[in-house]
């Protein structure tokens, strides 16, 4: 009997999750940028946070639609040649509510983003970020059957907000930044205070003795 339970324990499916911390206690955060572009609302990448990026040289993931995947390809050849980033899947355009598609639809969403993504990196997306983290359970484990890890973050950044200063941005996540946060900010020059705020950011972590971790360096 018990050989037959354990069996059918293995045989029960993996309950879908969002991954939405590290799994450590550890001084340990992942810092992590949305690239979003929708239909009919070109993007660029932010000058002003890859200088930073660059010279920080801190690990970093970078959620990129597909169709700012296909863009800026040459830019994210380009980052993805560094082993400090990896470049995933934020779905192919941008939809507000992916939950609101058929599961066919889910899945092109899915994988056109990934052909994207690799015509531009050479490497496949592993992790998924639901646009606006707005998902069903339906969706969720049409996602997690493409083979993707759902990763969103720990807690908003708020920084495309309209009229958010550096000084606030930097407070802000400094206040809520814990032990395992995932951190998210916005890549597409859609934030103007990121770029500003970053480097005091960083800083200040560092002083409090936390490092920075890739998602692929801390999620199996």
């Amino acid at each position: 009997m018990a050989a037959v339970a354990f069996l059918l324990l293995l045989a029960a499916p993996v309950r879908a999750e969002v991954i939405e911390r590290l799994p450590t206690a550890d001084k340990v955060v992942a810092l992590t940028f949305d690239a979003c572009e929708a239909k009919g609302a070109p993007a660029y990448l932010d000058a002003s946070i890859l200088k930073v990026l660059e010279a920080e040289k801190v690990p970093v993931t970078i959620f990129a639609s597909g169709l700012f995947a296909r863009r800026n390809a040459a830019e994210l050849k380009a980052l993805a040649a560094s082993p400090l980033v990896r470049v995933e899947n934020h779905s192919l355009d941008h939809p507000q509510h992916m939950e609101r598609l058929d599961a066919d639809a889910v899945r092109r969403q899915v994988a056109e983003a990934d052909e994207a993504i690799q015509a531009a990196t050479g490497r496949k997306p592993r992790f998924f970020r639901f646009p606006a983290g707005n998902y069903d359970a339906a969706t969720l484990a049409t996602v997690e059957a493409t083979g993707h890890k759902v990763v969103h973050w720990t807690f908003a950044s708020g920084d495309p907000a309209r009229g958010v200063t550096p000084g606030h941005l930097k407070d802000w996540v400094l206040s809520k930044t814990r032990p395992g946060s995932i951190l998210i900010f916005h890549v597409n020059q859609r934030a103007p205070a990121t770029g500003p705020a970053l480097p005091a950011i960083l800083a200040e972590l560092r002083r409090r003795g936390y490092r920075f971790a890739s998602l692929d360096e801390v999620l199996p």
